[in-house]
């Protein structure tokens, strides 16, 4: 039997993976699990990702990658003449009243460096990159850094607390870390 021409199947299988993250977590990540999300042979997931590693490193640069670019945009469309603070805040509150499961997988994917030594270069990309297009928002990039922080918090608070959003609570909080007015001057 000859073999079938398949462009699309690495990234079938990438897209699988995160499906499979995402209805599982991490824990359910296996090649058997991906090759039948797919809906490929077993054979062709180890073909194209000899190791699980190799598999999760490649799942969370597309994540990073779709995250990066949802940032980006936002960070294009920001009126120079608002706060930071309530932009960002406002930005957030978008955030957690969006998806739920695609955030859930973008955190499980983040937090998996921690025990995935190969996907914390890319975790820790995800955060400069991040860091890098706030500058834009903000006065400085130490300034950035601690808003990333910040946001991460507190989206993790609200995944794993289901408490409503508090927006003014994070404008203020944002103000504070932010300096002065909270207004970059840019």
């Amino acid at each position: 039997m000859a073999r079938r021409y398949d462009p699309g199947r690495r990234q079938r299988i990438i897209d699988a993976a995160a499906a499979v993250v995402r209805a599982r977590g991490i824990a359910g990540l296996s090649h058997r699990a991906v090759a039948a999300e797919a809906d490929v042979p077993l054979g062709s997931t180890t073909y194209h990702f000899a190791t699980l590693d190799d598999l999760l490193v490649a799942v969370l640069r597309q994540i990073n990658a779709e995250w990066l670019a949802d940032v980006e945009r936002w960070a294009e469309g920001v009126d120079p003449e608002t706060e930071p603070a309530d932009e960002l805040a406002r930005w957030l509150g978008e955030l957690l009243t969006g998806e739920r499961a695609r955030l859930e997988l973008e955190y499980e994917l983040y937090f998996a460096a921690l025990r995935h030594e190969a996907a914390r270069p890319l975790a820790a990309e995800c955060l400069d990159e991040m860091g890098r297009i706030l500058t834009r928002i903000v006065p400085d990039a130490a300034t950035a850094r601690a808003v990333v922080a910040l946001i991460d918090g507190l989206t993790l608070q609200a995944l794993l607390t289901d408490r409503p959003y508090d927006p003014e609570g994070a404008r203020t909080a944002l103000a504070r870390i932010i300096g002065g007015s909270g207004h970059s001057g840019a």
